[in-house]
């Protein structure tokens, strides 16, 4: 019975942060380090955490297929479309580098309770400070970003890889500096 609660507060608690700008991975791991140590489960929750957040990443897919489509489709004859994917591309990259590089010191060091809530409030503190500034935006379509707008949010993206970090956060923070307005730097 304790398993099946737990199971329900963990997807309680994905559904609720995965699509706001707070790290749904750092309330995931608190929620699980508030439930105790369970060395012989750990890799049963770990899968399980990856397993809700794919959930939630098909929900963003199959709200967004249609567009998703059409850009695949066009980038082969649109040139913004081709743009874009490239663009995709180009913030994918600083993410993979780092990640591949520093996978092991990524679980062996950061992944500790008081990281994520250390994380979490500087999150919230940026979201709050971002708020404040009066920014002027220029880009209303996130298609339509410079490739170096591209690459500053890959490298802020990796900001992510510190648990309890959003990378929501990071990415919409680094597009509103770029001058890209709410909607399309989210």
């Amino acid at each position: 019975m304790f398993d099946v609660i737990k199971a329900i507060l963990l997807g309680v608690v994905e559904g609720l942060t995965e699509f706001l700008p707070v790290s749904s991975t750092g309330h995931l791991l608190l929620v699980d380090h508030f439930f105790g140590p369970e060395p012989e489960k750990q890799a049963f929750w770990d899968s399980f955490a990856v397993l809700i957040q794919f959930g939630a990443i098909l929900a963003l897919l199959s709200i967004y297929f249609t567009r998703l489509w059409k850009i695949a489709l066009g980038m082969f004859s649109n040139p913004d479309d081709r743009r874009f994917v490239i663009g995709v591309l180009v913030a994918f990259l600083p993410a993979g580098v780092i990640g591949a590089v520093l996978h092991g010191f990524i679980k062996g060091v950061l992944f500790n309770v008081w990281i994520v809530c250390i994380s979490l409030i500087i999150g919230g503190a940026v979201l709050l400070w971002i708020d404040r500034l009066a920014l002027r935006p220029r880009y209303h379509d996130a298609t339509k970003f410079p490739l170096l707008t591209y690459l500053w949010i890959g490298f802020c993206q990796c900001l992510a890889m510190i648990p309890g970090a959003s990378r929501s956060d990071a990415t919409i923070v680094r597009a509103m500096l770029d001058a890209a307005d709410r909607r399309s730097a989210t």
